[in-house]
């Protein structure tokens, strides 16, 4: 009897040592990404599957697209104006973004080794490029002959006009923001009433509809076809927008941390999404978020950051590992990686 006494209470020890690692959460170890030489801020943008990041490092006025890897920052440069920015980066660190040219005018570009390349518009003087994939799809918004903007899809040299969803006009702004490695692209277009997050997949710009409120746009996906973004929720006379996973057919609202906002800007293929909320009761100031397991949490809780505050999280690989930008005492922007411990 004193033996199986002693078993038991063993046994009970040691369910109870467990409980506090099963509901501990997930905690990070915070990597500034520093600044180029001359300037005095940097945001991350995107991850890719090995931790390479890319985004912007700069000045008043100018800023470089970036490339970080192996521990190192360094500049990728402009298409020959005085602003870059990468926004997508894939398995072998090619990067999409946009720039200025040295007339003014801007281009999206797509980046190998080292050297941008300039995507020229379905027509008229307007590019960007938004996401990248690991066959080297660009996707992003440009001008076209009626003045209007649409998505488009570059692949092997082609540009192909994504469209709309039934919205046509010079002031509408349409955008695809994201690419998988299926090919699928997400983003925003207009119906004749409303700007809707959609997928489109094989030729077909799906509308994936919204919260109560009416609009959704969507910035992010995964290879598995679920999507991120924001949408109106109806609440307030429309003035609350929450983050939103789209699944299987389905919207979900994934809520904020506090107040009135919350915008989805990253996710992986586990549907772990990232971006901002509002942190407080009046909705003034933003942190960076990490959605998963049904809970919105801070990411400042979740990690040591002294003298900086995690403003936005962009973008999340699946081995969780996370970027975005945060703000020092100062007010000066630098780009962070947050690796899981």
């Amino acid at each position: 009897m004193k033996t199986s006494n002693s078993r038991t209470r063993a046994a009970l020890l040691m369910f109870l040592l467990t409980i506090p690692a099963l509901c501990a959460a997930q905690t990070y170890t915070l990597t500034d990404l520093g600044l180029i030489s001359g300037a005095n801020s940097t945001g991350a943008t995107a991850i890719n599957a090995s931790g390479q990041v890319t985004g912007y490092s700069g000045g008043e006025g100018v800023s470089d697209v970036i490339l970080y890897s192996e521990g190192k920052l360094s500049s990728l440069g402009t298409l020959g104006g005085t602003n870059g920015i990468g926004l997508g980066i894939n398995s072998s660190g090619e990067v999409a973004g946009y720039s200025n040219i040295s007339d003014g005018e801007y281009r999206g570009f797509f980046s190998s080794n080292g050297q941008l390349t300039a995507i020229e518009p379905l027509a008229e003087s307007y590019s960007d490029a938004r996401g990248i994939n690991d066959a080297g799809q660009v996707v992003g918004a440009s001008s076209t002959a009626n003045g209007e903007t649409h998505p488009y899809l570059y692949s092997n040299g082609t540009m192909t006009d994504l469209g709309t969803l039934g919205g046509h006009s010079t002031q509408f702004w349409n955008s695809a923001e994201a690419i998988n490695k299926n090919g699928q692209v997400a983003g925003f277009a207009w119906t004749t009433q409303t700007l809707r997050a959609f997928l489109w997949t094989n030729g077909h710009m799906k509308d994936l509809g919204s919260l109560p409120g009416n609009d959704s746009q969507a910035f992010a996906l995964n290879d598995k076809g679920e999507v991120t973004g924001w949408s109106y929720t109806g609440r307030s006379f429309q003035q609350y927008v929450d983050a939103f996973l789209w699944s299987n057919g389905k919207m979900k609202d994934l809520g904020v941390i506090k107040g009135q906002f919350s915008m989805g800007l990253g996710i992986n293929n586990s549907g772990v999404v990232v971006g901002q909320s509002t942190h407080d009761a009046a909705g003034t100031d933003y942190h960076a978020f990490v959605y998963s397991n049904g809970k919105m949490q801070d990411l400042n809780a979740l990690t040591a950051h002294p003298g900086f505050t995690l403003i936005t999280a962009y973008g999340i690989n699946d081995a969780g590992q996370i970027v975005g930008y945060m703000i020092n005492n100062s007010g000066d922007e630098h780009g962070f990686l947050l690796t899981p411990k």
